[in-house]
């Protein structure tokens, strides 16, 4: 017999203390191993789905369609951990419809060992004040607690951000809004941070970290931006508005922080289409500059969706000059400015001498204004 097919192997785990002997091929051994991977395998050596898996999901009213779209791999896995995932939760006041939603929208959640689940929902505990309230936060996204298990990366970035004056409910607003700032290597929230603080003292600011804490209360996804991103439209703001320092750390800190995490290109697209649209109407530099900084949100509108409300607005006698001092009502849907405007004249409101902001009002302040002018 050849020694290359000979195979001798001891195992106690699996075959006593036995030693045997006998011939294989290499694909044979590689079969045999897989047997005992993590993942159930078909006759093609394909991912099949774990019947008992499947069986327990249903019984917790799992969708198992709509999770099955969403992480796939799941269900092919040899070992998952369903029902302590159910009774852990059960204890924190989670209700079944809960669990099983939770579980339907981000499947990989089984996966997640008792012990990681416990680690971490302390230390979200560092934050949020009450296991009602984190369950609630699952509910709406799952994928905020379960997306990743390196619970020490967590811990680390929750010391750091407490380290450099983020308040606990700065905290809560990340966990809520962008959970990924905590999934973040510890490096990565420590080059922004520094880079923010950085950028406020060359700007001639003495507190970096009321800086920094404005600026990611106004925008809680900056975390997760790069710092080269950020940089970009600082400096596009700055050169494009003719800002001095005083004036750019307003704005930055306060209604264009949302502006900062914005691609670049996006940025300057949507600029210059605001641009031409108010320069076809007869706007100079001067006014689309402060209508912009008065403005910022819209840098995040849609070319079509701006000319479409400006259209609108000037089709009812409605001047740009009105809509300058007021860019608030461009808040309103299309639909909602449409039907107010029509409301209003039919009322015998005057917008070419009355002023126009009651079109972004409240639903509420809005009708009892309306109610008393078609009294009058």
């Amino acid at each position: 017999m050849a020694a290359g097919n000979l195979w001798c192997m001891r195992s106690n785990f699996l075959f006593g203390s036995r030693c045997w002997m006998t011939r294989f091929s290499s694909e044979t051994v590689f079969k045999s191993v897989r047997l005992f991977g993590v993942k159930y395998r078909n006759a093609n050596n394909e991912p099949s789905e774990n019947e008992e898996l499947l069986n327990n999901l249903l019984t917790m009213g799992v969708d198992i369609g709509m999770a099955r779209k969403r992480q796939p791999g799941v269900f092919s896995r040899k070992i998952t951990n369903e029902q302590d995932l159910k009774m852990f939760l059960l204890s924190k006041g989670a209700s079944k419809e809960v669990i099983a939603s939770i579980i339907s929208r981000y499947p990989r959640a089984i996966t997640r060992t008792p012990e990681s689940l416990s680690k971490r929902w302390d230390l979200w505990r560092e934050i949020v004040t009450s296991d009602l309230e984190i369950v609630n936060i699952l509910e709406r996204s799952p994928e905020s607690f379960f997306r990743s298990s390196n619970n020490l990366n967590l811990e680390n970035n929750i010391k750091f951000l407490y380290s450099v004056g983020l308040t606990r409910k700065c905290l809560c607003r990340l966990l809520t809004s962008a959970p990924r700032t905590f999934s973040n290597s510890l490096d990565l929230n420590k080059q922004m941070v520094e880079f923010l603080q950085a950028v406020c003292l060359s700007l001639g600011h003495n507190d970096p970290t009321g800086f920094v804490r404005k600026i990611i209360f106004k925008n809680p996804f900056i975390l997760i931006q790069s710092t080269k991103r950020v940089k970009a439209n600082i400096e596009f703001l700055q050169s494009s508005f003719s800002l001095n320092s005083e004036e750019l750390l307003g704005l930055i800190c306060g209604p264009g922080a949302e502006i900062l995490d914005l691609s670049n290109d996006c940025v300057r697209r949507n600029y210059t289409k605001v641009k031409e649209k108010l320069f076809s109407l007869g706007c100079i530099e001067e006014e689309v500059q402060k209508f912009v900084l008065s403005y910022p949100d819209v840098i995040f509108f849609a070319e079509k969706k701006f000319n479409d409300k400006i259209d609108c607005l000037i089709e009812e006698n409605i001047s740009i000059s009105q809509i300058i001092e007021n860019p608030r009502v461009l808040d309103s849907s299309l639909s909602t400015l449409k039907s107010r405007i029509k409301e209003l004249v039919n009322a015998g409101y005057n917008f070419s001498t009355l002023n126009i902001s009651l079109l972004s009002w409240s639903k509420k302040r809005y009708e009892a204004k309306l109610k008393k002018l078609s009294r009058s």
